[in-house]
């Protein structure tokens, strides 16, 4: 699929809903290719001891997840030119691997710029883990 067009493009137009899934392996892997070595993201008995349930995912992980979501909505990740949230709750990942669940909703399309915002939900385990997620996705 191409970039997503103007006339494939309107407000109220739904995105997903998309379960993502989390694992311990995919953080250790985040963890070595971000930098961010914080024990809270990886070892477990070391987040519980800091009051946690368990482990975390990265803030970051868990943005960059919901915006591959906007990404395969738009075609190319090129186009989404605008993408900010606030961070409401952690994901929590047990052992046996954690999930995000992801939907979105056209909020703006705007004819001159060619422009669509997008509003989206990301919650785990039936909370809210971003707010305030809107993406800008330059249309063709």
């Amino acid at each position: 699929m191409g970039a997503r067009t103007l006339a494939e493009a309107a407000v109220g137009d739904t995105i997903g809903p998309r379960t993502l899934t989390v694992t311990r392996e995919a953080l250790v892997a985040y963890a070595a290719a971000s930098g961010d070595q914080n024990p809270i993201h990886q070892d477990e008995a070391f987040a519980r001891s800091v009051g946690l349930p368990d482990v975390i995912a990265h803030g970051m992980w868990t943005m960059g997840a919901v915006g591959s979501v906007v990404e395969e909505w738009a075609g190319d990740g090129g186009r989404v030119i605008e993408f900010g949230t606030r961070f409401t709750k952690p994901v929590v990942v047990p052992s046996s691997g954690g999930e995000v669940e992801v939907s979105g909703v056209v909020k703006t399309v705007d004819e001159d710029t060619r422009r669509a915002s997008v509003e989206l939900t990301a919650t785990s385990e039936g909370v809210k883990v971003l707010g305030r997620c809107i993406a800008v996705v330059q249309l063709d």
